[in-house]
């Protein structure tokens, strides 16, 4: 059977989040508790500490996408649709209130990070809501 675009796509994606999240999580964890407790002078605290809640998302991520089961799929999706939401908002708000956010994973949506806290989660749900993958989670039936 020939594989279509759409599936290469998918199987893609899948490689591209393995390793992203991953790195991801780590990268904000360290960037967040670096400026939170290490960085010198007065500092705006709200940056630092979305940047480690942003850090907590990415590891729920990586291991909903690591654990192929039902709860974990649930896992992902909610994850993935909060992650987008701050990104979006904050995003926003960094653009409207830049002293009031500081210097965040998400701020200008992402900009630090090549604007991967903006695409990534959306890459995410289009590979979490594929069939195969729904499948291999058993939300899906084979037959469906």
């Amino acid at each position: 059977m020939p594989v279509d675009s759409r599936s290469r796509f998918i199987k893609g994606a899948g490689v591209v989040l393995a390793i992203s999240y991953p790195v991801l999580a780590i990268s904000t964890f360290f960037r967040g508790a670096y400026q939170l407790f290490l960085k010198e002078g007065e500092i705006n605290p709200v940056g630092p500490t979305l940047t480690l809640i942003a850090s907590l998302l990415y590891f729920l991520a990586t291991f909903g996408f690591a654990v192929r089961r039902r709860w974990a799929w649930y896992l992902s999706v909610t994850v993935l649709g909060i992650e987008t939401a701050f990104t979006l908002v904050v995003g926003i708000l960094s653009i409207l209130y830049p002293e009031m956010i500081g210097s965040t994973v998400w701020r200008y949506f992402g900009i630090d990070y090549a604007f991967f806290p903006l695409i990534q989660p959306l890459i995410g749900l289009a590979w979490l809501l594929y069939p195969d993958t729904m499948q291999a989670y058993g939300i899906r039936d084979a037959a469906e």
